[in-house]
């Protein structure tokens, strides 16, 4: 049985290594560098037809997979095979005000960040747990700590996905499994199109991410934030009163989804509504 976050660093040469969301943005470059460094990925994603093209340009393995849906969840685990890591990084964010935000769309929002990782542990965590190891990673995002107006549900989602991965870590830490999750902030992808860049973080790319990533997986930790520099900003001013963290970041003019570009979000917004 592997001894959960152990110092000991570890080679990722060989590990069978699934990535939901793969075939673009953070997915995509997670899947490249695990590739590089030996592990043996198979990244699973609704546009089969990306998978596969990033899957050949990587050099890796696509399948289908709606995170959505736990037959496709079973099929998909069918065809990766035993798993020594999962990476559940598929996710969302139409953004908008909530009084004008339709009601299908914050259902997918959570159909697809919050039970789609639920549905992603509760598929593969038996055999990890049979096998007393496994390492699983949700990616969350640093609004699952920091809230953001203008994108009310996205962030209620990411708070679920924090809540969840710190309780199912208790869960599985007797057995061996590893549960890890990484935050990113404003990350330069289709995700954030149109959204611009934090004030005073320089520009984080899908890269950036995956380097953290594997980081995660090489020397394990619970928690991860991209920039890593935030993590420890983010917990000062989380012991503040929320009167003078409300006026820290109108000062900082820290809420980013202020000053959206609609049009240059607009693609964007049609794929994941759609």
């Amino acid at each position: 049985m592997s001894r959960p976050f152990s110092k000991q660093p570890r080679d990722l040469a060989g590990l069978k290594i699934a990535i939901t969301g793969g075939a673009r943005g953070i997915g995509e470059a997670t899947a490249e560098r695990l590739t590089k460094a030996g592990a043996d990925v198979i990244i699973g994603d609704r546009d089969l037809e990306v998978a596969r093209s990033t899957a050949e340009r990587i050099g890796c393995r696509a399948a289908p997979l709606d995170v959505t849906s736990v037959e496709s969840w079973e099929a998909f685990a069918a065809q990766a095979g035993a798993l020594d890591v999962l990476i559940n990084n598929a996710g969302i964010m139409p953004i908008g005000p909530i009084l004008e935000e339709p009601a299908a769309v914050a259902h997918a929002v959570f159909a697809v960040n919050v039970h789609g990782t639920i549905n992603g542990v509760k598929t593969v965590g038996p055999a990890m747990v049979s096998q007393g190891s496994g390492h699983i990673v949700n990616i969350s995002s640093a609004v699952g700590r920091i809230p953001a107006r203008g994108g009310a549900t996205y962030s209620a989602s990411k708070h679920a996905i924090v809540g969840f991965t710190d309780a199912v870590r208790q869960e599985l830490a007797p057995h061996g499994v590893i549960v890890s999750m990484v935050l990113p902030s404003i990350i330069r992808t289709e995700l954030a199109a149109g959204v611009p860049d934090t004030p005073g973080v320089p520009p984080q790319t899908a890269d950036d991410v995956a380097v953290v990533i594997e980081d995660v997986l090489r020397k394990p930790v619970p928690e991860a934030w991209v920039p890593r520099w935030i993590q420890p900003m983010s917990r000062l001013t989380g012991v503040l009163p929320r009167g003078i963290q409300a006026k820290m970041m109108e000062r900082a003019k820290g809420n980013v989804l202020d000053e959206v570009d609609p049009t240059a979000r607009a693609a964007y917004e049609e794929r994941a509504r759609g």
